[in-house]
């Protein structure tokens, strides 16, 4: 809408001083000729828009002035704690609402507060995903934020991995984890895998990506008393930890094993170097490091290589053996 742009248009000159065309429509995402345009419905208006001629010239306001036009709508105020995440804000449909909250935060400020303020977005920056791996595609991200912002029942087709199902869910919350949308919501009906409650309605998780469709529906609900989303989040996130775990592996690694155990298994491999016993005459030493399935335990023990030896239990040991010599066979030279 033109009386948002004409708003951030005075924000950005009141804020930042001096400013370019060029440099006002790159950051309105509009043309020059637009910007032209928009000074001129701005001093028609009353504004004191000036323009200083010259290599060093742009658009300014006149010396002291200040707008109060400073009131937050609902959409940017919300957006604001989302303040350190523009990705995820804009994949939420409140970007542009960030940005001009942003703005008019700043035109509110002292003036030492706001060049305090503009200081810290120019020398920190967050960026939540993970290295080396794309983003997901989240096509009903939007569906589902409307339905947890109003709030609204929601209707979904879900991808799991026994198959495909349509559940009537009421959303309490979307979470971002490592760069992954996931929807917190009390499902009616079905018991799942998901599921964090026992009984007909319980609290579960799914993941954004996996939502092949979204429908918000009229219907309203009382979120549960009393329920807190980061509290659920973390004991949510305990017991899956928990639950992951299904055994020990005794392992025997070379002091380059040692290294490598923290960058592939996190803080469970940090735990399981800083209890690792005194180092042979060839500097290897036994550690007990938590493990998943057998399968998931023979693929991350093959993935250290010559590095570690496996101790036990025996059925890991076989499971390692056995790949080693199938993987042998497979790349012998023929003839």
């Amino acid at each position: 809408m033109r009386a948002d742009r004409l708003l951030s248009l005075l924000l950005l000159l009141q804020n930042r001083g001096r400013m370019t065309a060029p440099e006002l429509a790159e950051e309105l995402e509009v043309s020059v000729r637009t910007v032209y345009r928009d000074i001129d419905a701005l001093g028609a208006s009353g504004i004191p828009v000036y323009a200083d001629r010259g290599p060093a010239g742009g658009y300014r306001l006149l010396d002291g002035y200040r707008t109060r036009l400073t009131g937050l709508t609902g959409d940017e105020a919300d957006s604001l704690f989302l303040a350190g995440m523009p990705g995820p804000a804009t994949e939420l449909g409140l970007g542009a609402d960030l940005a001009t909250a942003q703005l008019k935060l700043r035109a509110a400020l002292p003036a030492e507060l706001g060049e305090r303020s503009r200081r810290i977005q120019e020398r920190f920056h967050l960026d939540a995903p993970g290295w080396f791996r794309d983003a997901e595609e989240v096509p009903h991200l939007g569906a589902v934020a409307e339905a947890v912002w109003r709030p609204r029942a929601l209707r979904v087709d879900y991808r799991r991995w026994r198959g495909e199902v349509r559940r009537k869910v009421h959303p309490l919350g979307l979470v971002l984890k490592g760069g992954i949308w996931y929807l917190v919501a009390r499902a009616e009906g079905a018991e799942s895998a998901e599921s964090t409650e026992s009984g007909a309605e319980s609290v579960r998780t799914y993941r954004v990506s996996r939502i092949l469709d979204a429908e918000v529906l009229e219907e309203t609900f009382e979120r549960p008393t009393g329920f807190d989303l980061a509290a659920h989040w973390a004991e949510s996130s305990r017991r899956l930890e928990e639950m992951r775990f299904q055994g020990e592996a005794e392992l025997l690694l070379t002091p380059r094993g040692l290294r490598l155990l923290p960058m592939k298994f996190g803080a469970a491999g940090e735990a399981a170097v800083a209890a690792a016993g005194p180092p042979d005459a060839d500097g290897r030493a036994r550690v007990v490091l938590p493990v998943e399935s057998l399968p998931v335990a023979t693929h991350d023990v093959l993935w250290l290589g010559a590095e570690a030896d496996v101790l036990g239990p025996p059925e890991l040991r076989e499971a390692v053996a056995r790949t080693i010599t199938e993987l042998a066979q497979r790349y012998a030279p023929s003839g």
